[in-house]
């Protein structure tokens, strides 16, 4: 555990402590640490609600105050289960009934593993650790909320309330932390996304499918037309493929059936021909059912009758296997890759076309678990910045090292500071079941980019079990303005989907060689990434990205006025500048008002001596009035800074 994670450890166990010097009888059955703070769960007739709170904090208090040590007791399996049975464990002392959540833990412990137990004060409880010193040492803490759990997450089991509360060293991090609970509220995409007008959920559509709204749409254009640039300018080449294939596609690459519980169910096709010949053979089926099941042996049946009966069961079945057979077995496409795969063995491939880099915004539907659904960070349609790369093993560290810049480029000009990388590897236990069962491939790969991670001096850290079914990869793990974590682009290493695939090009020896795939996406989805982007930003996208760049504004309803003012939309729009008047016969106030509201980055306010100096005053929103400016120039400074993707 980290510091930080000991902390909280040692917070809940002042938790249940404090909860049994309130309800003596309450049963407990696991407190870890967790993401942000740390919880225990609680079995008790009194339902604890956020009114119980201030009470138990308070006992919390005294128990920080007393400055217990943790003391850490090793103990036998007999011994842990006698004190379970005098309802010692996670208790302040014996009690008439067991332990029985401990009880039931100490059973599923493994035989040969050690049991301990740490006590704090009058409280003992089945732990294995760690802790910091002493309860004095906790610092500051808060409860934040109280929620229903089944043990051991099974319905079968008892339902149990799960305490949550959150602890750090200081008091000091402990108010930044809400603070930033609070600031995370304002930003939510999904209430900007509303107020906003940038996307929409419909239940006629479908839970996990979004729409986005034409402010919405801008965006996402943005990020490709960004992407398609940076992709330009790397020499990658752009395909487009359909959104279905069949199911002998997805077999070949390998996704069924590792990926199937991922994927929305098949499609069943029937052409004419095929509609056809099911009739046929269903009929043939019948009349040969009636025949060898209507065949009744007299008396005792003979070898004859059996191997009747035999051959009948032979036809039958054949006759079943052609029905089934008929047809074919669309899927929504739930990945690019493989369509990617049969564009590169399309055409002849020599080492000098390598590396072949095919890109792709292309539409992938994934059927996530509908209580998985949230907002634009887990959806079921999902618009990918996808690309494959294929390469010779010399090219590898080069084309992995690019992919990885690109990432960095794409971070800074979003002003992303904290971002970390997680490499994932797979579990030699589980090839052939999760992964793919090439041992030393997988050895190989993993090497070959835990060397380039090394040597770039690229922040990583190592995960193992967390591999896709056909290689190692990379998960960029990046942080808003106000540290929320967003897991936004993949970069993943593929060495048997060329060779499921048949993949192969003429080395410089003239023999046939497979080549090293990359999956990468820089900006993963349009959704996860303009949702990412919606709370980094809390809505105030720089000029380039902003839905409406420039909202033109008149004091007054003067006919001249308005001439002007729609003089300079025309010129605007001439350069693609995303621009709009609003004409009503609102005062001006009215008027900025609502286009702050609607967060429009850049507002030319005109009034009558603007108009006659043939200029405009600028606003820029959440800055306030910059002056006027002579209207060439201000548009010439629009022009620059979307031009140059200017962070604000």
């Amino acid at each position: 555990m980290t510091d930080l994670e000991r902390l909280r450890h040692s917070a809940s166990h002042v938790l249940a402590t404090a909860i049994l010097k309130i309800w003596p009888q309450a049963q407990f059955a696991a407190g870890p640490p967790v993401e942000n703070g740390f919880y225990y769960d609680v079995d008790l007739p009194h339902r604890i609600s956020p009114d119980d709170f201030e009470k138990i904090e308070a006992e919390m208090k005294k128990e920080i105050k007393a400055n217990h040590p943790f003391e850490k007791i090793e103990v036998s399996r007999d011994e842990a289960l006698a004190l379970g049975k005098q309802g010692r464990l996670a208790a302040l002392g014996e009690r008439a009934e067991p332990s029985r959540y401990k009880l039931d833990i100490i059973e599923n412990i493994p035989t040969d593993e050690k049991i301990s137990l740490y006590r704090n004060g009058d409280f003992i409880d089945l732990c294995a650790g760690p802790h910091v010193m002493r309860t004095g040492n906790i610092g500051a803490f808060k409860l934040t909320n109280v929620a229903s759990a089944y043990y051991k997450g099974d319905e079968s089991n008892p339902q149990l309330q799960r305490v949550y509360g959150t602890a750090f060293k200081t008091k000091k991090e402990l108010d930044e932390y809400f603070a930033m609970l609070e600031e995370a509220k304002k930003r939510d995409h999904r209430k900007l996304g509303r107020e906003l007008e940038l996307f929409v959920f419909e239940d006629d559509v479908g839970p996990g499918l979004p729409m986005f709204l034409p402010r919405g749409a801008v965006i996402a254009e943005e990020l490709e037309k960004l992407a398609k640039e940076t992709e330009f300018a790397a020499g990658y080449q752009r395909v487009r493929t359909p959104h279905i294939a069949r199911e002998s596609l997805y077999k070949k690459s390998g996704h069924l059936p590792y990926y199937a519980e991922s994927m929305f169910p098949p499609m069943e096709l029937l052409e004419e021909e095929d509609k056809r010949e099911r009739d046929r053979l269903t009929a043939e089926l019948m009349e040969k059912r009636s025949h060898y099941l209507g065949h009744e042996p007299e008396g005792e049946p003979t070898d004859a009758d059996w191997a009747f009966q035999e051959e009948g069961k032979k036809v039958l079945f054949e006759l079943k296997r052609r029905i089934d057979a008929l047809g074919q077995r669309y899927y929504l496409k739930a990945m690019n890759c493989p369509h990617h795969h049969k564009l590169f063995a399309a055409v002849p491939r020599s080492y000098r076309d390598l590396p072949l880099r095919l890109a792709e915004y292309g539409t992938c539907y994934r059927y996530e678990q509908s209580g998985e659904l949230f907002g634009l960070m887990r959806v079921r349609s999902l618009q990918m910045n996808d690309a494959h790369l294929y390469m010779t093993p010399e090219q590898f560290e080069a084309e992995f090292n690019a992919v990885n810049e690109m990432y960095l480029n794409y971070f800074k000009l979003f002003g992303i500071e904290k971002y970390l990388m997680r490499f994932s590897t797979h579990d030699p236990a589980k090839l052939g079941q999760k992964f793919v069962d090439e041992p030393e491939l997988w050895k190989q790969t993993e090497e070959m980019t835990r060397n380039v991670l090394t040597n770039s001096g690229i922040n990583y850290v190592e995960v193992p079990n967390e591999a896709a079914f056909y290689g190692p990869k990379i998960d960029v793990q990046a942080w808003s303005v106000i540290g929320r974590e967003f897991s936004i682009a993949t970069n993943q290493v593929d060495f048997a989907q060329p060779r499921n695939f048949d993949l192969r090009y003429k080395d410089r020896d003239n023999t046939d060689k497979i080549p090293i795939c990359i999956h990468r996406a820089p900006l993963g989805t349009h959704e996860r990434f303009i949702g990412f982007l919606i709370e980094h930003y809390a809505g105030n996208f720089p000029l380039w990205l902003s839905p409406e760049q420039v909202r033109i504004l008149t004091i007054g309803d003067d006919a001249k006025l308005i001439d002007y003012a729609r003089s300079i939309l025309k010129e605007l729009r001439a350069h693609q500048v995303r621009a709009e008047i609003d004409e009503s016969t609102d005062k001006i106030n009215g008027k900025i008002q609502r286009a702050e509201q609607m967060k429009v980055h850049t507002m030319f306010v005109i009034g009558k001596r603007d108009m006659e100096a043939d200029a405009v005053s600028v606003r820029i929103h959440g800055k306030g009035n910059l002056g006027a400016k002579p209207r060439a120039e201000a548009i010439a400074d629009i022009l620059d800074a979307i031009k140059e993707r200017r962070a604000s």
